[in-house]
């Protein structure tokens, strides 16, 4: 994926066949052994008319050192040829044609093992070892689709684990390696190679461009502009058809129409189109074509009935923007944002649904087990709620599971000798139920000053956890940033009971003849910056999400949260916790990582959406560094302050 202009980054999974992944068949099978690595890579210098490209890259970094490698790299292009030449280390340096001696080990005198339990970066390694040069040229021919590759390997094999471990030979008979990639499209390249004198290859490459990406849906049309003569007053009637209007066709839900001595105010969550500009626009729209004579019409944006900001626009300003008035007439001209949400005068109209009902397709998957590489779980979310009022909302949802693979799934504890108390690594015991209750909740959300937001909850608050807490959020409007705190009392929820909870610490599992600990009670929470970087084009469309506090082991530490956005509003994004855990304590991993991906609806829907598809990645799920999985978060819920997750394709 590439991130910036500038920074690159793989997550690759490298399956080894000549190699288990565990020397006892009852627990791994006949499983490959796989290997799990992040690379990096990093332009110093652009391209140009005399000088190349230059760029360095580290290989499988923080991993377990089977890939591991830094490389320094130049790219030039000369009319239909593209050069590359660089120097190697680690597994990319390993047939040591420029330094270094396989007499001295594998591995040049290279210090492979890892450290702790694995996951962890060893700067120390870096640059060390043997080096090769390596390069290639690829030749775009004169037939358009077609490209051919030749290239100098810098590796020698010698140092791979099957031919250290399991005595394979992997002997390359050339250095040499050709190849040819033929593009289908410009998202699809089949490629074929022959490789190392020895190997035939062939694949196919796929990919896209994040940035460029761009809603395609079918919706109604804007309604014409269409003013009325002029009135003071609507009938009940009329004021009821402009409420239902506002919610269909603007996209509203929970709307509320107000009337004050020179304005009208529409009062609303706004639930179809990411571009607030245009659910604003058709409101706005809507209330001219009424003939209501104000000065002003006032649009207040809520979410879970609370304001988040108010929009002001100049009723006679507008007339000229949907006349067309004037050349370049644009909605920004008639109006004004603010994160006041006060409404004033008389309600004439409402459409409210206390209730709402919904159901989500669910996937659970992990990748690079032990006894499988691919573990799955596809089932259906349901859930619903009922709001009391403004502030207060039941909620709930049950997941049902219909496919799954993680029979296949040999343990339930790690037997790696950690002792922290089992939060997450308990999962499968939560999977093995064709209904699941995830989530039974009474919620209380409120509005303090102008912006102070906060909730408080009780219940069962995820699959695993049921407790009580609290979260507090200021975000100023317009901001870039804002600080949250939570604190919560949770209990960890019996698997083999709809409603229990463990009310003993110390457990026996007979599958596995060990004893381990859970949760039966404990404070955790954390405080948390949110900060969208604006003095640096470099961290351009990027937020950061540092929090610290108590994790549900009782562990301490903090948490780094990175993403960036590409302008049609997917986010990619990684994580990263340490806590006072040592690595021997966290367990495999060290410590708890991850990525994500997340894509809005719209971009894949044929109806406008302000959903969003979250897919994440984690390399291992441990205990250590979990936080509680809550409904909701009150950044998220007041996006609209400052928009992120629902900012608008660009």
């Amino acid at each position: 994926m590439q991130l910036f202009s500038w920074f690159e980054a793989t997550m690759r999974y490298t399956q080894l066949h000549d190699i288990l992944h565990s020397n006892s068949p009852d627990f791994s099978g006949d499983t490959k052994y796989t290997d799990k690595s992040v690379d990096a890579k990093i332009r110093l210098i652009e391209e140009s008319y005399w000088l190349p490209d230059v760029s360095i890259g580290i290989r499988d970094f923080g991993g377990t050192g089977l890939f591991d490698g830094e490389y320094l790299v130049a790219n030039k292009q000369f009319g239909s040829f593209d050069v590359a030449l660089g120097i190697g280390w680690g597994y990319l340096g390993n047939r040591a044609n420029l330094s270094g001696s396989k007499q001295i080990s594998d591995d040049c005198g290279r210090d492979t093992s890892y450290r702790g339990s694995g996951g962890k970066i060893d700067f120390g390694r870096m640059f060390m070892g043997c080096t090769s040069l390596f390069g290639g040229v690829e030749y775009q021919t004169p037939y358009q689709p077609l490209r051919l590759k030749l290239e100098y390997d810098g590796n020698d094999y010698q140092s791979d684990r099957p031919a250290v471990h399991a005595g394979i030979d992997m002997t390359p008979k050339t250095p040499w390696n050709v190849g040819a990639v033929y593009s289908v499209s410009d998202w699809a390249d089949l490629r074929i190679s022959y490789e190392r004198g020895t190997t035939l290859t062939a694949g196919i490459s796929l990919a896209t461009n994040l940035a460029t990406l761009k809603p395609s849906w079918v919706d109604e049309p804007r309604p014409n502009y269409q003013p009325t003569s002029k009135k003071s007053e609507l009938s009940d009637d009329k004021w009821q058809k402009l409420v239902n209007d506002v919610a269909d066709i603007a996209g509203y839900s929970d709307v509320e129409i107000y009337q004050g001595t020179s304005s009208v105010t529409v009062r609303g969550e706004p639930t179809k189109y990411r571009d607030l500009d245009e659910t604003h626009y058709r409101t706005a729209l809507l209330l001219a074509n009424s003939g209501l004579d104000v000065s002003h019409y006032h649009i207040v944006d809520t979410n879970n009935h609370q304001g988040m900001q108010e929009t002001a626009v100049d009723a006679l300003a507008f007339q000229r923007v949907a006349d067309y008035d004037y050349p370049g007439a644009v909605f920004d001209d008639a109006k004004s944002s603010s994160g006041s949400t006060y409404v004033e005068g008389m309600k004439k109209g409402e459409q409210k649904e206390a209730f709402s009902f919904g159901l989500s397709p669910v996937l659970q998957q992990s990748f690079g087990g032990a006894e499988n590489f691919y573990l799955y779980a596809l089932g259906v979310s349901a859930s619903g709620s009922y709001d009391f009022n403004n502030n207060w909302q039941t909620s709930g949802a049950i997941y049902a599971n219909f496919i799954d693979n993680y029979d296949k799934f040999n343990f339930t504890v790690p037997p790696d000798g950690t002792d922290l108390k089992r939060v997450r690594t308990l999962s499968r015991q939560y999977y093995d139920q064709f209904l699941r209750l995830d989530n039974l909740q009474l919620t209380h959300f409120n509005h303090h000053a102008s912006s102070v937001y906060s909730q408080a909850y009780g219940g069962y608050l995820e699959a695993m956890f049921a407790g009580a807490g609290t979260e507090w959020l200021y975000r100023p409007y317009g901001k870039k940033w804002a600080i949250g705190t939570d604190v919560n009392y949770v209990v960890q929820r019996d698997p083999d009971s709809a409603f229990g909870l463990f009310s003993e610490e110390q457990h026996y599992d007979d599958q596995t003849g060990r004893y381990y600990r859970v949760q039966t009670g404990t404070v955790t929470g954390h405080a948390t910056l949110y900060w969208q970087p604006q003095f640096w084009s470099l961290f351009d469309d990027t937020l950061f999400k540092v929090s610290a506090g108590r994790y549900l082991s009782e562990d301490i530490g903090m948490t780094v949260d990175f993403s960036k956005q590409f302008d049609s509003g997917v986010i990619a994004g990684a994580f990263a916790t340490k806590t006072d855990l040592s690595a021997e304590e966290f367990g495999e991993g060290s410590f708890s990582k991850g990525f994500y991906i997340s894509v809005p609806l719209d971009l894949m829907t044929a109806r406008p959406s302000r959903e969003r598809a979250t897919i994440s990645w984690l390399p291992l799920q441990r205990d250590g560094g979990q936080m509680l999985v809550r409904q909701y978060h009150l950044f998220d819920m007041t996006d609209i302050r400052s928009p992120w997750a629902l900012r608008p394709s660009r």
